[in-house]
């Protein structure tokens, strides 16, 4: 089963090759979904500091009946936070929010903060400061593995240059109609493990006919499909959903898309709009493109 298989980090710690993401979960609701979670059989919980929901994931973790050894606990740093002084901080305020002891991985969420996403600022300089306060959380024992999110190559390559411990992650958005070969390529060549969240594009995917068909070839659902087409990327999948229903129909995926549907799905046309996610709190109500 899927939801028993992992990928091991550079650092030789292993993460599920599946898990739970908590976007847009609110925080009253989101301990339940994390022990939902728990019961269906995931060990990968993924959240951030802009979800607004460390606390009640925190409270999910230690509530679920599980030994807390045995979950995979992600966040985020803030993509405002942009000096050592305050991504330190956030990392001590998200362990004493979740109450926890450790983190599995904590990433930069962003290399711009959300307003600025994407613009001529790169805030190189910047991320390497918020880097290093990555590396000592790291090496504090507050931390088990670290990296980033939504960074390009460009932005990689700058932490690499001068960093004491290499991105063990880079978690993106991923999903079928939209694979940056050239950055996955990268990522693998630099023993940089790919994460992919909303690999249902937002819920998009759902609505697709062509996905909608492939899926009817495999007698499976497109969310499926989408999973288990990141998957096959060598990424890990980062569906999100607080509904044990939708929990389990996601880790349903122990089926393989041939070599050749792959391609097909590759070069599918882009889904160029999310719809009402186009806009998302979490950028500032910034579009994503």
């Amino acid at each position: 089963m899927i939801l028993q298989e992992s990928y091991r980090l550079a650092n030789g710690f292993q993460i599920p090759k599946l898990g739970l993401g908590t976007w847009f979960i609110e925080d009253d609701k989101a301990a339940q979904a994390v022990r939902d979670a728990v019961a269906a059989g995931y060990r990968l919980i993924d959240t951030a500091q802009a979800y607004g929901n460390e606390r009640g994931v925190g409270e999910g973790v230690r509530t679920c009946g599980l030994p807390r050894e045995q979950l995979f606990v992600t966040s985020k740093v803030a993509a405002e936070a942009k000096s050592y002084e305050a991504a330190a901080q956030s990392i001590d305020e998200t362990l004493a929010k979740m109450g926890l002891e450790y983190l599995d991985m904590m990433i930069i969420h962003s290399p711009q903060p959300w307003a600025e996403f994407r613009v001529e600022n790169r805030y190189f300089a910047e991320n390497k400061e918020v880097w290093r306060a990555l590396e000592d959380a790291y090496e504090a024992g507050k931390l088990r593995a670290i990296g980033v999110s939504n960074f390009l190559q460009d932005d990689l390559e700058n932490l690499l240059e001068g960093c004491r411990i290499k991105p063990m992650v880079n978690q993106i958005l991923l999903h079928i109609t939209n694979t940056d070969k050239a950055l996955l390529e990268y990522c693998r060549v630099q023993g940089i493990l790919v994460e992919a969240y909303s690999p249902i594009a937002h819920g998009e995917a759902l609505k697709n006919p062509a996905i909608t068909r492939m899926a009817e070839k495999y007698g499976v659902t497109p969310a499926q499909l989408c999973i288990r087409y990141v998957l096959q990327l060598g990424t890990v999948a980062l569906p999100k959903t607080a509904n044990p229903a939708h929990m389990r129909d996601n880790s349903a995926v122990d089926f393989q898309i041939s070599p050749e549907d792959m391609q097909t799905l590759e070069a599918m046309e882009k889904i160029e709009s999310y719809g009402e996610f186009d806009v998302f709190p979490v950028f500032s109500g910034k579009p994503l493109r």
